[in-house]
C-alpha cells in the first residue's frame, strides 16, 4: 500500500477511471493485429500443399497434338511395379512419328528435364509455382526455423526499439513491416525470396506483439493489467477460422497474402488513434506531454483530472533514467527475476513445440494438427483470468506449466496402439501449455519496469523461439529420447525456480530500477513472516507429532544464520534461505 501511495500516476489513472472506454479501446485495437498474426504465423500450412507432379512431357505434342493428358502420361512416363507413374523420371524424347511411339514404346529414361506438370492439382501452392519437387522439395521445418530466427533477431531488435524511442513508433514500424512483408510475399519470384519475406514479416510480428503489450500494460491499472493482455490473445484462436476459411476457400496461394493482409491496412489509423505510453514519457523525462495524454484519455473517459495532482506528476526517480540491456546484469533483483524467466519461457517453448510435433507425428492432416488445438485455446487463454484471480499470479502459472509438462512426460508410457488416449493426453498438454503462455506474457508485462519492458519481453521471447527451434532440430536430427530428456530437465528445473519468482498481484506498477526492490521487500516480508512461525515458542505452535516439532525447531534455529550468511556475501548471490522460507510462503 505505501507504494501504491507513492505512485503518484497510479493515483491520476484511478482518478481518470481504471477500465474506462479510453482503456477498453485501446484493449479492443489489439484484437485485430492478434487474429491477423495467426495467419502469418501457418500460413505456410495452407499455400504449401502437398503435390503430385510429372514430367513435363509437352514435346510428344509436337507429334501429336490431339493427344489428352492421361495419353500423353501413358506413352511418355515409366511406371513402379504397381503401376502407378514415377514422379521423377520420364522417357528419353525421340523423333519418331506417333504411330511409331505407339507400336514399339519407349524404353530409355531420364530425369525430368522441361519442368513438370501437375494435373491432379485443383489450388496453386508454391509447391507448383516453384516446382518445389524432386529433389527440390519443400521443407516446412526450413521454413519454420526461418521464421523462428525472425523472431529471435526481431524480438531483440525491436525490444531495444520500443524502450528507446517508445511504443507508439515501434508499433507503427511494425506495422509498416507488416503491410510490406505482407503484400510483398505474395509477389515474390522464388522459394528463396518467400522465405526472405517470411524472416522479415516475422520481425515485424514480434516488434507488434511486444510493443502493444508493453503499451496495454502501461495504460492499465489493478486487476485489469492481467485481464487485457490475456483478452486481447484469446482473440489469437479466431485467427485459425479466419485462415481456414481463406484457405480452402481461395484457388491461388498468393491470394492468401493478398486477402490476409488486406485487413492490416486498417492499422494504418493507429497514426492518429494510438497514444504514447504516460508511464514511458515520464521516465525520459517528458512530463508534459505525458500531461498531455493523460487529459486526453480522462477526456475520452468523461472524467477531470484535478491539477493539483496532476501538477504533483515528476520524473519517477532524481533524474531521466537511461538504462541498458546490461542492467539485467548489473541489477541483482533483476537478474534473478530474468534469468529464471528466460529459463521457464524455454522450456515452455520447449515443450509446446514438442507436443505439437507429436500431434503431427500421428499422421494427421498438417492442417487439423494445428487447427483442432487452435480453435479451442480462447476458452483455454480466458482460464488464466480466473485462475489469476483466485490462485495469484505465481502458483496459476506453475500449475499449468506443470500439467502441460506432465501430460508430455506421460504420453511417453501410453502404448502406440492406445491413439485416441495419446491424442486426448497431447491436446490437454497443449490447452495447459497455451494458458501457461498467455499467463507467463501477462506475468512477465506486469513484473518487468517500466524503462526495460519491451526489451525484456523480448528476452523472454527471444527464450521462447530458442525452446521451439531446439525441439525442432533434436526431433528432426536426433533419436527422440534426447528431446524428451532435455524437456524433462528443464521442466524440473523450471519448476524448482519457481520459489525465485516474486508475486505481482495487487503490487504497483515499476517504472526504474531503483523502485524494483519492492518486489525483493515483498518476498522478504513473507520469508520473515515464515521465520518467526519457526521460531514461535513451541506453546504457541499448533500440536504436531515429535519428528515435525523437532524439524521446526531447528529449522527456526538455522534460517536467521541462513539470511544473515546471504546478507554477508552480497547482494549478486542466489537467496540461498528463500528455498526453505518458501515452505510457508501464501500468494498476495
Amino acid at each position: 500500500m505505501e507504494a501504491n501511495q507513492r505512485d503518484k500516476l497510479a493515483k491520476i489513472m484511478e482518478v481518470m477511471g481504471k477500465f474506462g472506454p479510453f482503456q477498453r479501446r485501446l484493449v479492443a485495437l489489439t484484437f485485430l493485429p492478434q487474429m491477423l498474426g495467426v495467419l502469418f504465423v501457418y500460413a505456410d500450412l495452407f499455400v504449401s500443399g502437398e503435390q503430385k507432379a510429372y514430367c513435363n512431357t509437352s514435346w510428344i505434342l509436337d507429334v501429336g497434338p490431339n493427344l489428352s493428358m492421361a495419353e500423353q502420361l501413358n506413352l511418355t512416363l515409366p511406371r513402379y511395379k504397381n503401376g502407378s507413374f514415377m514422379t521423377c523420371r520420364m522417357f528419353l524424347p525421340v523423333t519418331w512419328d506417333l504411330d511409331s511411339i505407339i507400336k514399339f514404346g519407349l524404353n530409355y529414361t531420364q530425369p525430368c528435364s522441361q519442368g513438370f506438370v501437375y494435373p491432379e492439382s485443383k489450388t496453386r501452392s508454391i509447391i507448383n509455382e516453384f516446382d518445389l519437387v524432386c529433389g527440390e522439395d519443400f521443407s516446412p521445418e526450413a521454413a519454420q526455423s526461418m521464421f523462428l530466427t525472425g523472431l529471435l533477431t526481431g524480438a531483440l531488435i525491436f525490444g531495444f526499439i520500443g524502450d528507446k524511442v517508445g511504443r507508439y513508433p515501434c508499433i507503427l514500424l511494425s506495422n509498416l513491416g507488416i503491410i510490406i512483408f505482407g503484400f510483398g510475399t505474395s509477389f515474390v519470384t522464388s522459394i528463396n525470396q518467400y522465405l526472405f519475406f517470411r524472416f522479415g514479416l516475422s520481425h515485424s510480428l514480434v516488434g507488434y506483439a511486444i510493443s502493444s503489450m508493453a503499451l496495454n500494460v502501461e495504460w492499465v491499472v489493478g486487476e485489469h493489467r492481467a485481464h487485457s493482455i490475456i483478452l486481447s490473445q484469446s482473440f489469437y484462436s479466431l485467427g485459425y477460422m479466419f485462415l481456414i476459411g481463406l484457405g480452402y476457400t481461395l484457388p491461388h496461394w498468393r491470394l492468401v497474402f493478398v486477402f490476409g493482409t488486406a485487413p492490416v491496412l486498417f492499422l494504418v489509423s493507429f497514426i492518429w488513434i494510438l497514444p504514447e505510453s504516460p508511464r514511458w514519457l515520464l521516465v525520459k523525462g517528458n512530463v508534459e506531454e505525458a500531461k498531455q495524454v493523460l487529459l486526453s484519455a480522462a477526456e475520452r473517459n468523461q472524467r477531470t483530472i484535478p491539477l493539483p495532482l496532476l501538477d504533483k506528476l515528476q520524473v519517477p526517480g532524481k533524474k531521466v533514467t537511461n538504462a541498458s540491456i546490461l542492467d539485467f546484469y548489473s541489477n541483482s533483483q533483476l537478474r534473478k527475476v530474468i534469468l529464471v524467466m528466460v529459463f521457464v519461457w524455454f522450456t515452455v517453448g520447449h515443450s509446446y513445440s514438442t507436443l505439437n510435433l507429436k500431434m503431427e507425428a500421428f499422421g494427421l492432416n498438417e492442417q487439423l494438427s494445428k487447427m483442432i488445438p487452435g480453435m479451442l485455446e480462447m476458452p483455454a487463454r480466458l482460464c488464466g483470468i480466473c485462475l489469476f484471480e483466485h490462485f495469484g499470479r505465481k502458483w496459476s502459472m506453475a500449475g499449468a506449466l506443470f500439467q502441460g509438462c506432465f501430460m508430455n512426460f506421460l504420453i511417453t508410457f501410453i502404448p502406440s496402439d492406445l491413439k485416441t488416449t495419446l491424442l486426448l493426453l497431447i491436446l490437454v498438454g497443449q490447452l495447459s501449455l497455451t494458458t501457461s503462455i498467455s499467463m507467463f506474457f501477462a506475468y512477465s508485462a506486469e513484473i518487468l519496469p517500466t524503462v526495460l519492458r519491451a526489451t525484456g519481453l523480448g528476452l523472454v521471447t527471444l527464450a521462447w523461439a530458442c525452446g521451439n527451434m531446439m525441439s525442432l532440430i533434436l526431433i528432426t536430427w536426433s533419436p527422440p529420447f534426447v528431446s524428451n530428456y532435455i524437456g524433462y530437465v528443464s521442466t524440473i528445473l523450471s519448476l524448482s525456480l519457481f520459489y525465485m519468482l516474486p508475486e505481482t498481484q495487487n503490487l504497483p506498477h515499476v517504472d526504474i530500477l531503483e523502485h524494483f526492490s519492492i518486489y525483493k521487500r515483498a518476498y522478504e516480508g513473507r520469508a520473515i513472516v515464515s521465520i518467526a512461525f519457526f521460531q514461535l515458542p513451541c506453546r504457541c505452535r499448533p500440536t504436531l507429532p515429535g519428528p515435525a516439532s523437532a524439524l521446526l525447531s531447528s529449522l527456526g534455529q538455522a534460517l536467521p544464520s541462513l539470511y544473515l550468511l546471504e546478507a554477508c556475501l552480497g547482494k549478486g548471490h542466489w537467496p540461498t534461505s528463500a528455498l526453505l522460507a518458501s515452505a510457508a510462503q501464501d500468494p498476495v
